[in-house]
């Protein structure tokens, strides 16, 4: 027999993405809308091993469907990785009488959420929140859509620059296992290269295409690298390789850094965090745990923490070939 669910908890964890905001507000009102209610919790994991708790409502997450970051606050929490952390951590909760929680986070924080539940048998359901859509089990995960369109934007500004002074920008995203952001923002924003983790271009393939770019007559490119590609130590490296062996290009680098995490999320992302947020607290209620949330052929759909967190989030070799015909 099920457990009975009267009260949910919800938290963010790890990074913060775009669209935490909205998921929060969905789960505390679709816990309202079943009569259940909502605990926030503080600062992650490590606010639960404090107990930093707060009832929310409805109407304590309104205005907040268009804001970046996470209401909640985030925080890394070593002492959760222990037994002793955790042993704290589910004391809380039984003591404020929460019966299951939400967690929007990244494979990290499915990680926690998996282990909490097999060692207590605490019901958990996982939202996926984090910029970089590597994570098992859906195809978009909150933030990627708001940070592929800040990306863009970034790059459309970057090349009016490159192009009124004949340069090559080098523009490192966000990516350290994953080159979705690069990939797709690169096609997007028309770049002349596509640097990714998954696939070793090569510094001489690399040399090859600039080399044929000038010689088509293009005066200025633009090269997105992946923060994880392993062409290089890092981009400045690779800028001071390709003078080396260019002399010819006047050669700057632009790391965007944090301010892929930052900003109002996409229509796309608030749609999906609602609905996200609605599928986690009925599964809840409905006696499922253990599963992450995602959308998979837009379609909400469950998938267990353990896959989410081993199985591979693959590139789309599709959007590889169309990176090659698009750099022609």
């Amino acid at each position: 027999m099920s457990k009975v669910i009267k009260k949910i908890g919800v938290l963010t964890s790890g990074g913060d993405s775009p669209g935490m905001n909205a998921a929060i507000r969905s789960v505390v009102r679709t816990c309202a809308y079943h009569n259940i209610e909502c605990i926030g919790i503080y600062r992650g994991y490590q606010g639960m091993i404090e107990g930093d708790f707060k009832e929310m409502g409805p109407r304590s997450v309104n205005n907040i469907v268009n804001k970046g970051g996470t209401i909640l606050k985030s925080a890394r929490s070593k002492e959760f990785m222990t037994v002793e952390g955790r042993i704290k951590a589910h004391q809380n909760l039984v003591n404020a009488a929460i019966d299951a929680f939400v967690v929007i986070g990244g494979d990290g924080s499915f990680t926690g959420a998996e282990v909490f539940n097999s060692e207590f048998g605490y019901p958990v359901m996982g939202i996926p929140g984090t910029i970089d859509n590597d994570i098992f089990g859906t195809s978009h995960t909150l933030g990627f859509d708001t940070a592929l369109n800040t990306v863009v934007e970034c790059i459309d500004k970057i090349r009016d620059t490159a192009s009124s002074h004949n340069r090559l920008f080098l523009v490192e995203v966000m990516g350290r296992d994953a080159g979705h952001i690069a990939l797709n923002a690169g096609i997007g924003a028309g770049a002349e290269e596509i640097l990714i983790p998954e696939q070793d271009l090569g510094l001489e393939r690399l040399l090859e295409s600039l080399r044929k770019s000038k010689a088509s007559g293009k005066s200025s490119s633009i090269v997105v690298i992946a923060e994880g590609d392993k062409i290089g130590k890092s981009v400045f490296e690779l800028k001071d390789y390709i003078e080396e062996n260019m002399p010819e290009y006047d050669i700057r680098v632009s790391v965007l850094g944090h301010m892929q995490r930052g900003g109002a999320p996409s229509c796309y992302d608030r749609v999906l965090a609602s609905r996200l947020g609605v599928k986690a607290v009925e599964s809840i209620l409905e006696g499922k745990s253990n599963f992450m949330v995602g959308i998979l052929n837009d379609k909400v759909a469950l998938t267990p923490l353990e896959n989410a967190i081993k199985g591979n989030s693959e590139i789309d070799q599709e959007l590889l070939r169309v990176s090659d015909i698009m750099s022609t």
